[in-house]
């Protein structure tokens, strides 16, 4: 799937007679598919119903959370342990595109949450080649004013993707006496620096303390802030 962006664009550069093999070279595309954009040009247009490049209207924290197990997993699917996210997932899916099926592929030990439409790419265009954490991740414009109007909605995905609530401990000497200490803790994993940026920004913008125990750590210990953070994503199920 490619963003409407890139067809307009390749579709522009063949019209005014650039060869097929220099328009695959500036944008990345097979040549093959720009032959079949070229055959059936209106198939490829702009959709009434999409956010972004047609009429469509976005569900903006429905959007946000959608996006945060996106950012998280890279792709949307589930461990078939968590059946609340998969719930959760998919009727995200169904708030974002109205109208549209949603379907669950089950390869061994993970429920892949489907929905089919050629105008995902234009809602989510950081999806391209190679892994998130080997190429920069930067939000468009339109998705920082999302995420920033609705921060507890990005955690929420984020946390239940690609973090878990864990019970700590720790000890320390009382009165000559060793004492034991429990406590909760979230921990957000994630090998992407900007996708962790994006943690600790809705974090900050949620007034919730972190800190980075590993560089590929967010964690937020504090028993006020573990329990900020509870009330804002739920629990993970």
């Amino acid at each position: 799937m490619h963003p409407f962006a890139t067809r307009r664009q390749a579709l522009s550069l063949a019209k005014h007679g650039v060869a097929l093999a220099e328009v695959s070279r500036r944008t990345g595309v097979a040549r093959s598919t720009i032959r079949q954009w070229k055959r059936h040009p209106d198939a490829w247009g702009p959709s009434r119903d999409c956010p972004r490049c047609g009429m469509g209207t976005l569900d903006r924290p429905a959007y946000a959370a959608l996006l945060g197990y996106y950012l998280g997993d890279g792709c949307i699917s589930c461990d078939r342990a968590w059946p609340g996210i998969i719930e959760d997932v998919s009727a995200l899916v169904h708030r974002i595109k109205r109208g549209g099926r949603v379907f669950h592929v089950l390869p061994p030990g993970t429920d892949v949450v489907t929905s089919h439409w050629k105008h995902w790419p234009c809602l989510f265009p950081q999806h391209g080649p190679g892994r998130t954490h080997e190429r920069a991740i930067a939000l468009e414009s339109w998705q920082q004013a999302v995420v920033d109007e609705f921060p507890g909605d990005l955690l929420r995905g984020l946390f239940h993707s690609d973090g878990s609530r864990v019970a700590n401990w720790a000890s320390r000497t009382v009165g000559g006496e060793q004492r034991r200490h429990d406590y909760p803790r979230w921990m957000f994993v994630n090998h992407s620096d900007d996708i962790l940026g994006f943690c600790t920004d809705a974090l900050d913008r949620v007034g919730i303390a972190w800190r980075r125990p590993r560089p590929n750590c967010i964690a937020v210990s504090r028993r006020d802030d573990v329990r900020r953070l509870d009330g804002l994503i739920g629990p993970k199920s």
